[in-house]
This record gives structure tokens, sequence and C-alpha cells, in this order.
């Protein structure tokens, strides 16, 4: 696999598509601390990681509205791939959706959003966009 963030957003987004309650993926130290930022945002409703004796699995439980059953995940959008990597210093961090949205990137100090790297005052490699 060349790009295990991209198949990792590309997971959740099939089972938004498909109605799915709960999405299995891959554990990685990566993956864990993107999930950790999409529940602490409120996107997704619980997360379990599961340690087996190889590299593990992350079980991400989806959000969807009660009466509407629309998901709280509207779009997950990859910037930087492996073949083009973007960067963005904190003064020209992306806003998504004017704010509402969020960008996750992957900073000198972890993984974190554009409104925290913002406040930090650092830049770093602009993962994926989440609204």
């Amino acid at each position: 696999m060349t790009d295990p963030i991209a198949d990792f957003l590309t997971r959740i987004r099939n089972a938004i598509m498909a109605g799915h309650r709960v999405v299995e993926v891959p554990a990685s130290n990566l993956k864990r601390e993107m999930t950790k930022i999409l529940f602490e945002k409120g996107y997704i409703l619980n997360y379990k990681f599961i340690d087996d004796d190889k590299q593990g699995v992350v079980k991400i439980a989806l959000k969807y509205d009660p009466q509407t059953k629309t998901p709280a995940i509207k779009s997950l959008k990859r910037v930087s791939t492996p073949g083009l990597r973007s960067y963005a210093g904190y003064k020209n961090l992306p806003r998504v959706l004017n704010g509402l949205g969020i960008a996750i990137l992957s900073t000198s100090r972890g993984v974190m959003t554009d409104k925290e790297a913002r406040v930090q005052k650092i830049g770093g490699e602009v993962l994926c966009y989440v609204y």
C-alpha cells in the first residue's frame, strides 16, 4: 500500500456511504492520532484500539443524526499525497469552509488541527480536510 492515510479516509468514506455503524481500519500511530482528533471534534461517535499480535486495528463508530440519519462527516479530502506533498506555514494555513471544517496537519509537535497550529504558530504537512 503506497498511501495508508488515503486508505484510512477511503474506508471511512465508503462506510458512511454504505450506512455502516462501525468501520475497522489497520492501525498505525498516525491513524490513531487522526482518529483521536476526529473524536475530539465530534465527527465520530467513539473509537477503540484493538491490539493483536500483528499491526492492530482501529474500530471507529460513525456518527449519524438521530432523526434524519445524515452522517456527521460530509466530506473527507486527502490533500498531501506521497507524489505531491503539501506543506503550509502557520501564516497561510488553510481555512476549511471558512472555519467550519478542520484541516488535520502533521507538525513537528505532533498531529493537530489547523486552529491549534495557528495558536502555537507552527506549520506542517496538510494531511486532509474534514467537514
